[in-house]
């Protein structure tokens, strides 16, 4: 069985955090904000690297009321490689080592030019039972080609 799937997201807009870490007032606003939405079965927000922190991102969709302070951005999609574990416990070493082995086998490569994503993919209920959270970690990737 394969621990790693290939997805796409496709070149879209996002509404954005600012660059910024969890307990800093941009995040505790923007994590209520989009935690007033209704919920649906895939989430919708997304965690990116940045330099300086974290940006907290959000799937915008057209006519969505979104707070004037967190700017509408457009998004690069593509392929990523995404696996599963255990956040906050994340052996990220091990991790990538095993995405990297899996691109190799597949044809793929890492794609540097996109930055890495995230997401909570728990419910609170299963949380409740599991006592922990699992997090999707997104590798962006893209076809190997000759040259690599």
């Amino acid at each position: 069985m394969q621990a790693i799937r290939i997805i796409k997201i496709p070149d879209c807009k996002m509404v954005s955090s600012g660059i910024g870490m969890f307990g800093e007032e941009n995040f505790t606003a923007f994590e209520a904000w989009f935690s007033s939405l209704p919920a649906t079965k895939d989430a919708r927000d997304f965690l990116a690297e940045a330099d300086g922190g974290l940006e907290w991102l959000f799937l915008y969709e057209e006519g969505m009321a979104v707070p004037e302070q967190f700017p509408i951005i457009d998004f690069k999609g593509g392929l990523y490689a995404v696996s599963t574990d255990i956040d906050g416990q994340t052996d990220t070493a091990a991790m990538d080592e095993e995405l990297l082995e899996f691109l190799q086998k597949n044809g793929f490569v890492q794609d540097n030019s996109r930055r890495r994503l995230g997401n909570i993919i728990t419910p609170p209920e299963a949380e409740q039972i599991l006592g922990y959270q699992q997090m999707d970690y997104y590798m962006p990737v893209k076809a190997c080609s000759a040259e690599e």
